[in-house]
């Protein structure tokens, strides 16, 4: 890209990719606790939206101190992902279907909430959508603490080991007595809360709570996170991955904007972007383990297994 545009590599252009990749960069990261336990969440675009409308209908309708608005809508978030969870958990609906319907719940409750509208937000709320001494942008900030969060998580609890149990071999995680049903609970609140952030970062950078707003998002987080090396069986994946991954994406639109390049064939160059990545991951990992399988265990017993 840097080739090909001499604007690329522009300190200003740089922090417009990080910005730009920032929502999406914090939607992926909750549902990379998702696809590492063997999970899809589809309804992460949705409950953005909603949980930035409930926000500016009580920070702008209702005329509540804009902390607890935002805590309220970190709260909404939470819910849905819970509901997600209980459906799956103990509903046993598929992943799928689950989130597919919280898709459609949540779009049509911040439409009714929104009456159809965007909800202007009172100016004290721009600050997450704006940028410290005119120079660095908050929303950079917000990513880079939420992939410290995640990273965490996924590391250095128990959760996090659960998580790549569960995506490993439910079964398996079932038998040596991980309450997998709770984590499943745990797994999907997490996503929500997640998503509910991407939503007010979102707004903030809008100035407006938008009801259709983060459409599509929910295809963008999953392509990050696969992207960044993630399994959509589960058992793999990193926070680390997915921030690379949102980037990836980020720069890709921003480059080929900066090319004029339509719109309509930058959705095509995105999709080849994802289907070479998952391929070459894919032929990554078979290479290795030929390789591994090359020494001692070339012959005889290595066959067998």
């Amino acid at each position: 890209m840097a080739l090909l545009s001499g604007d690329f590599l522009t300190t200003q252009n740089l922090l417009n990719v990080g910005v730009q990749a920032a929502v999406t960069a914090i939607l992926a990261f909750g549902v990379t606790f998702v696809i590492v336990s063997g999970g899809i969440d589809l309804s992460v675009g949705s409950v953005a939206a909603l949980s930035a409308t409930v926000m500016g209908w009580l920070a702008a309708g209702d005329g509540l101190p804009v902390w607890l608005a935002v805590i309220l809508a970190a709260g909404v978030g939470l819910a849905c992902g819970l509901v997600n969870g209980v459906l799956i958990a103990y509903g046993k609906l598929p992943p799928f279907i689950a989130t597919l319907a919280m898709l459609s719940v949540g779009r049509g409750l911040s439409l009714v909430i929104s009456q159809g509208s965007p909800i202007n937000l009172p100016d004290s709320l721009f600050f997450l959508g704006d940028s410290i001494g005119g120079r660095f942008p908050v929303p950079l900030l917000v990513m880079a603490g939420m992939g410290l969060v995640t990273a965490v998580i996924l590391a250095r609890t128990y959760l996090g080991r659960s998580m790549y149990a569960i995506g490993g071999n439910e079964e398996a995680a079932r038998l040596s007595g991980l309450r997998v049903d709770r984590q499943k609970l745990a797994i999907y609140a997490l996503s929500g809360l997640f998503a509910a952030v991407a939503g007010v970062v979102l707004a903030s950078r809008l100035g407006s709570a938008q009801p259709q707003a983060a459409q599509g998002y929910e295809l963008d987080a999953i392509a990050a996170v696969v992207i960044g090396g993630a399994s959509l069986a589960g058992g793999v994946g990193k926070a680390s991955g997915t921030l690379i991954g949102a980037l990836i994406l980020a720069v890709l639109r921003n480059g080929l904007n900066l090319m004029s390049v339509s719109a309509f064939w930058q959705q095509v160059v995105i999709g080849v972007v994802i289907a070479l990545a998952v391929l070459l991951d894919t032929a990554r990992r078979r290479g290795g383990r030929t390789g591994g399988g090359g020494g001692a265990l070339g012959k005889g017993a290595g066959g067998g297994a």
